[in-house]
């Protein structure tokens, strides 16, 4: 019997190892890097680098007057068009000391329900199939074809739709539109146990996610994560419930913020799962009450050249990744002064520095992929 001896190199046993996922890489959801330091397979630290598609946005809010602005704010999360819009109309619209029609007030409310159901059903999607389940991302485009047919025709766009003005909405809802979004809220609601059966069923997903990447209560506090990555944590936050802004106030027991104590990856697509229920609940009772409602404007005349008046205000609103936050400050001019956007996944992506130190490079994309952000919200 012969011994071979294979020399690996001067304390190469002690050494870690330094890995890059992205900029460029499939779970990363577009150009995030994430810098990990590893001890074999597992990670030891773990460093979100950021930054690849930033804008400037905030600066460019200096250089638009305030009808200008709504266009540049709908983009840094490109699924949540409809929702980012609000946030900035709603602070000027405080600046101004405007109130808005009670039409536009609930056609809000319901819009933004569906912008909301449109965002979490392409996580709902997209989570499985990178654990290697490709069959939930068909059924969640097909069900967002139905919803994205009603908001483009209301609209006219499909992914930014500028459909909110400072003092309402650009127009009035299409003759016959309240029953054809009534009817794709229905047809979608009659699919959605594809996920409780397909996805929550299946013993693969559950074995992949259970007890993975648990972020503690304290670690959402520190952080500032909101959103349902917050509530499945146990942290019970919902500015629909706690700060109520548009209708979300009179929508009573329709307005349900689900909640998981777990923490874990399970837990917070359980949680996703549970808001995208509620969030037809809440469109279908927005619905309703908009269809009892007399006909009026949903817009308030302004003058040609709009200014706000010198001072500050900060609006913030439940956006569909989380709190999503305006602070303007106004010197009395047709733009603002200052226009800085809290957006919900840069706060959200930062806890992954102590999610993921501790656990397996194969849980890496697990994990990654729960936290539901979009990098141009991280980015702006």
């Amino acid at each position: 019997m012969t011994e071979t001896t294979v020399g690996i190199g001067g304390a190469a046993e002690s050494t870690d190892m330094v890995l890059n996922i992205g900029p460029q890489h499939p779970s990363t959801h577009g150009v995030l890097r994430l810098r990990l330091v590893l001890d074999g397979e597992r990670i030891r630290e773990a460093e979100p680098v950021i930054g690849y598609m930033h804008r400037g946005a905030e600066k460019l809010f200096e250089a638009r007057d305030y009808r200008q602005i709504v266009m540049l704010a709908n983009r840094h999360d490109w699924l949540s068009a409809f929702s980012n819009e609000l946030g900035v109309v709603m602070a000027v619209e405080r600046m101004l000391g405007m109130e808005v029609p009670e039409r536009a007030v609930w056609t809000r409310t319901l819009l933004a329900e569906l912008n909301r159901v449109l965002n979490h059903l392409m996580f709902l999607g997209s989570y499985p199939l990178e654990l290697g389940g490709i069959t939930p991302v068909f059924h969640a485009f097909r069900e967002r074809e139905e919803l994205q047919h009603v908001m483009e025709e209301v609209s006219g766009g499909r992914m930014h739709y500028m459909f909110n003005r400072v003092g309402g909405l650009k127009e009035d809802l299409p003759a016959g539109w309240l029953d054809r979004a009534r009817g794709a809220v229905a047809s979608v609601r009659s699919r959605m146990d594809v996920y409780d059966r397909l996805v929550l069923g299946n013993e693969i997903f559950r074995g992949r996610t259970r007890g993975v990447g648990v972020l503690s209560a304290e670690a959402v506090h520190a952080y500032g994560v909101s959103g349902p990555i917050a509530r499945a944590s146990g942290v019970d936050v919902d500015l629909r419930r706690d700060e109520p802004y548009l209708a979300y106030g009179e929508l009573g027991e329709a307005l349900e913020v689900v909640t998981r104590p777990e923490g874990d990856c399970l837990a917070r697509f359980e949680v996703l799962l549970g808001q995208t229920h509620n969030a037809l609940d809440l469109a279908d009772a927005c619905l309703d009450r908009i269809a009892e409602l007399p006909p009026g404007p949903v817009n308030q005349r302004l003058p040609k050249v709009l200014k706000a008046p010198e001072g500050h205000t900060y609006a913030w609103t439940e956006n569909p990744l989380g709190i999503n936050g305006y602070y303007l400050v106004s010197k009395g001019e047709k733009t603002p002064y200052r226009l800085k956007l809290r957006s919900a996944s840069f706060n959200n992506i930062q806890a992954l520095g102590v999610l993921l130190p501790g656990t397996l490079v194969a849980d890496m994309v697990a994990i990654l992929g729960s936290l539901f952000f979009v990098v141009g919200d991280i980015d702006k």
